[in-house]
């Protein structure tokens, strides 16, 4: 049997210096935001051949200023696009717009340009979504602590229930590391990927808390809480790992076919949801429990003084 409790110290170090390096590296570096975040324009064009994007970005940076450049393919119909990003509170005008295709056509003549799609993108709309995001993401957190303080009332549940939360901030964070060290632009995708984790790990947080409860009565009060812990999480310990692991090849599998076929949008999703699955099985067995476990030690001995 593993002695989970007997490392927690250590995997709370790992954890939190872990996570002070992602705050260091994001103030340092910055966090690379979407469009949709922080406005703009995005031009998709198609074309035909092959088209080196470096010198495509050159040449509209040469007309509009910086820009990013993207290239995708339609994989039902085969179609090649290119998208450019186009940062800034001021959307793309009419006259930039027509200056930035007339040079594109004439620094690719052979490659058939054509626009097929203009956006102008507010911030203002992603800030309010992100805002709305992070509201119900919180209002989920409160409802997730009274229901696991409902139900595992025999065994302390409202410090369970704020464990698990804890556990799962530990999770959004390892979500965001993932988008941050892989450059990975933060879009809605971040959103989607961190509301799926949260549901992954509370439900492998929730197994081991119903087997403490399970063993807390047939075992009884005298048994320390420490060695229950262990023998709950190791008791579940195989059901929590083939679940994640096969939950992850799975993603894999999409993630590696997408990244055959150049489709970014796919890839920004896969990706971090592969390392937030891995960081919910952690947290679920290394996190949750055991500060589960510090507070009611601490309890137990303020009790006994």
């Amino acid at each position: 049997m593993v002695d989970f409790v007997k490392h927690r110290k250590i995997y709370f170090t790992v954890s939190a210096v872990f996570m002070i390096f992602i705050l260091v590296f994001a103030l340092v570096f910055g966090v690379n935001l979407d469009i949709q975040f922080k406005g703009g324009s995005m031009v998709t064009y198609s074309y035909t051949g092959d088209v080196d994007a470096a010198a495509f970005a050159k040449t509209v940076e040469s007309v509009v200023g910086r820009a990013s450049v993207q290239k995708t393919q339609d994989v039902a119909s085969g179609t090649d696009s290119l998208i450019v990003s186009l940062s800034g509170t001021d959307s793309l005008t009419a006259e930039q717009q027509a200056a930035m295709t007339e040079a594109l056509e004439a620094a690719f003549p052979e490659n058939q340009l054509t626009v097929v799609q203009v956006n102008n993108v507010d911030p203002t709309i992603g800030k309010e979504f992100f805002a709305k995001c992070m509201v119900a993401v919180a209002f989920s957190a409160l409802l997730m602590v009274i229901y696991i303080a409902f139900r595992f009332r025999r065994i302390g549940g409202w410090s369970a229930g704020v464990m698990c939360v804890v556990a799962l901030i530990h999770d959004v964070m390892m979500v965001f590391a993932a988008f941050l060290l892989c450059r990975i632009a933060l879009n809605d995708n971040f959103i989607a990927v961190s509301l799926t984790i949260l549901g992954y790990s509370i439900n492998n947080t929730i197994v081991i808390y119903d087997r403490i409860r399970e063993n807390r009565k047939l075992q009884g009060n005298d048994v320390p809480v420490g060695n229950l812990v262990n023998a709950s999480i190791n008791q579940t310990l195989n059901r929590t790992v083939m679940t994640t692991v096969t939950t992850v090849l799975a993603i894999g599998v999409v993630c590696v076919v997408a990244y055959i076929y150049n489709v970014t949008s796919i890839i920004s999703f896969a990706l971090p949801m592969i390392v937030g699955m891995l960081a919910g099985v952690y947290s679920s067995i290394c996190i949750a429990p055991q500060l589960w476990v510090v507070w009611q030690e601490h309890k137990a001995k303020k009790e006994a003084k």
